[in-house]
């Protein structure tokens, strides 16, 4: 991860008010071309949510 990406996620998380690697694990799973929903409902665990 390129430090600006890492830099756009701290800026995501802190409006969200989540930690960074919540928003790092939900980037990383949407980029491997999982969905929200399929993400909501089975990778909880890797998102914190």
């Amino acid at each position: 991860m390129t430090d600006l990406n890492l830099k756009i996620s701290q800026i995501i998380a802190g409006e969200l008010n989540v930690g960074s690697h919540q928003i790092l694990a939900a980037i990383t799973l949407l980029g491997e071309g999982n969905t929200i929903p399929f993400i909501a409902r089975y990778r909880k665990e890797v998102t914190g949510g």
